[in-house]
């Protein structure tokens, strides 16, 4: 992802997944220890305070990234940024693996409340609050992080992943399409109470996070009627993607990634009629594999890897 690179920085990488830290991430984090440095004797426990608070963020989005793995997604990306963390998962278009990948970022903080909870109950036991207080306020504060985190992200607003985890549930009975335009749909209605709550508070980091929320909403209730437009096509005989034997849509739904323009791939067997591009890998909306436009004939099986140096084509999502 060129634009993750060009913007932050490598960390490190972990069973083949990279980890990058957006630069405004340091602006943030001056400000917030800043904000919260009467809570300690020494600037150094806000340092560790707010390296703690990342640290969880960055196991919660590691949940993600392994549980897709684990059902034969990919996830080869995370972002940590001012906004918490972004795990880059792609799972199989399914609701059960979609689910998965989903609620084992919320999973990893619910292990994480009795460890950190007990570890503040300990140091109350052992007296830290008057011989250690830095320690203990740290601990205490690093509990209530961890639940604070756990509690909003589960809200069912669109895209945390209580609204992720509630489309993947509706799923199941509504469909792919009709699942997100629901889940986007409650979101922009919970989104609304927080953008409400946010200015009765006056609180503008809540603020800008409702504002962000609301847009990703939008993007998904747009995403979602490009999916039911899709849904309600006709569809091509003799051909059948593959992996999920699902036929393809008749119409314009494809973009060349070279002029952008939007065109059917079946009809011109995957040549860009606007500008003579060809191309070797043609992507299922369906199930969002991408296979060689050979392997669909019948739904023959094929491989689901692009070639090195290939140009893959993509669906239109309007």
């Amino acid at each position: 992802m060129p634009g993750i690179q060009s913007r932050s920085i490598h960390l490190f990488s972990y069973s083949g997944i990279d980890v990058y830290l957006n630069w405004s991430w340091f602006l943030v984090a001056l400000y917030e220890i800043d904000l919260r440095s009467g809570a300690y004797s020494s600037i150094s426990w806000n340092v560790l305070e707010y390296l703690g608070l990342f640290a969880i963020v960055l196991l919660h989005e590691f949940g993600h990234a392994l549980a897709c793995r684990q059902v034969g997604g990919t996830a080869n990306t995370i972002l940590l940024w001012p906004f918490g963390g972004i795990a880059y998962v792609s799972p199989p278009q399914r609701p059960g693996a979609t689910l998965w990948s989903i609620a084992a970022g919320p999973l990893v903080n619910v292990i994480l409340v009795p460890i950190l909870f007990g570890l503040s109950l300990i140091s109350t036991a052992l007296g830290w609050q008057r011989t250690l207080p830095d320690a203990h306020t740290f601990l205490v504060t690093l509990a209530s992080i961890n639940l604070i985190l756990l509690v909003f992200n589960i809200l069912p607003v669109y895209p945390l992943d209580g609204g992720q985890i509630l489309r993947s549930v509706l799923w199941f009975w509504m469909g792919r399409a009709r699942s997100l335009i629901a889940a986007a749909i409650i979101g922009s209605i919970g989104v609304g109470g927080l953008i409400l709550y946010s200015l009765a508070t006056r609180s503008v980091w809540l603020g800008a996070i409702s504002v962000f929320i609301l847009l990703y909403c939008w993007k998904g209730l747009r995403s979602a009627q490009a999916l039911s437009k899709i849904s309600g096509a006709p569809r091509r005989e003799g051909f059948a993607c593959p992996v999920c034997k699902t036929g393809p849509p008749v119409g314009a739904y494809w973009v060349c990634s070279r002029c952008r323009r939007p065109f059917d791939t079946f009809a011109s067997r995957a040549v860009c009629p606007a500008c003579g591009t060809q191309f070797t890998q043609t992507a299922c909306f369906e199930c969002g594999a991408s296979t060689p436009m050979s392997d669909w004939v019948a739904g023959a099986p094929g491989e689901e890897e692009t070639p090195a140096g290939s140009m893959g084509l993509s669906p239109r999502v309007e």
